[in-house]
């Protein structure tokens, strides 16, 4: 059977660093109000002139890098993303121009936190298909400029970055890889989390919008689910695993699944004080996080998981 696995990771964070103490000064907050619900010590936001295209330049030279393979040896571009650029062309076209990437296809998909599993969903059907031999993953977000400052509920919350993998035609002889993946939506629940804005409703400037508890509630039931599920259909079990990435959204929400898991809190990967929420950037930043330093290393069994607006969520299975 063929298969893909990552051969390369990278990420891009901008400079521009919003620490907690920052924020106290235009919120009635504090660095303890938003340490003890979220986890959160600070984040990345992007400088004006800076777009989402910008940051997942950088990120995907960085996961091109990392593979030790040019642009041009590319196939595919998918790009995670729900703060575009621009209504059209897709985001992912004007990377794959920085990038001098003149053969193959870009596109973008929007599945808001759940984006890079999408993505890497599709990637990973490209390959198994025949339709490609490398495929570069990207999720990028500048969630900085649909949030309202004067929401301490939600503008605490989130930051701006980029992660990207690079996917690469395995066959059955190899081990590592993609092993599987589940996704998942209810439309029923798009009211939770959302942007009440869009292009048909005639309105761009509308801002995050959630019910904080319920998301809670959902993501605590949704990521866990999805994850025994896959365990179970692949025939491992949990106590397998060596790692569990979790959408990077709240340091009470990674607690919460690894409870529901029954698995120690030492097997999860959190880059949620550093990074906070950067919606679908944070699974592959996480990622590039922990292999950049050794922490996760060849050969570790993986699952990621996530849950986003839509309500989206799912999960996968991989060896590093």
């Amino acid at each position: 059977m063929i298969s893909s696995k990552i051969i390369g990771v990278g990420s891009y964070l901008p400079e521009k660093i919003l620490t907690n103490a920052d924020l106290e000064q235009t919120l009635d907050t504090s660095d303890e109000w938003i340490q003890t619900r979220t986890g959160i010590k600070k984040r990345h936001i992007a400088t004006e002139d800076q777009k989402t295209s910008d940051l997942a330049t950088l990120a995907v030279i960085n996961a091109l890098k990392n593979a030790n393979i040019n642009p041009n040896d590319l196939d595919a571009l998918i790009l995670a993303t729900t703060t575009p650029d621009l209504v059209f062309p897709a985001t992912a076209v004007r990377v794959q121009n920085n990038i001098k990437m003149n053969r193959g296809f870009a596109f973008d998909i929007q599945a808001v936190c759940s984006g890079f599993l999408y993505a890497l969903q599709l990637g990973d059907s490209l390959i198994k298909s025949n339709k490609a031999r490398r495929v570069a993953i990207i999720g990028a977000e500048t969630m900085s400029r649909i949030i309202d400052w004067t929401d301490r509920s939600t503008c605490v919350l989130f930051g701006d970055g980029a992660g990207a993998v690079i996917l690469e035609k395995t066959d059955s002889n190899d081990s590592y890889g993609i092993i599987d993946i589940e996704l998942f939506s209810d439309g029923s629940l798009q009211d939770i989390l959302a942007v009440h804005g869009g292009i048909s409703s005639g309105n761009l400037n509308k801002k995050i919008e959630m019910n904080g508890r319920e998301v809670f509630r959902y993501a605590v039931t949704k990521m866990p689910e999805s994850i025994k599920s896959l365990v179970n259909k692949n025939q491992l079990n949990l106590e397998d695993l060596d790692w569990i990435l979790l959408h990077q959204a709240n340091e009470r929400i990674i607690n919460a699944v690894m409870d529901k898991l029954g698995i120690n809190i030492e097997k999860s990967v959190s880059t949620v004080p550093h990074h906070a929420n950067t919606s679908a950037a944070s699974i592959p930043l996480a990622l590039d996080h922990y292999m950049s330093s050794g922490r996760i290393k060849s050969g570790n069994l993986i699952a990621l998981a996530a849950v986003g607006g839509g309500l989206t969520w799912g999960s996968a299975l991989l060896k590093i």
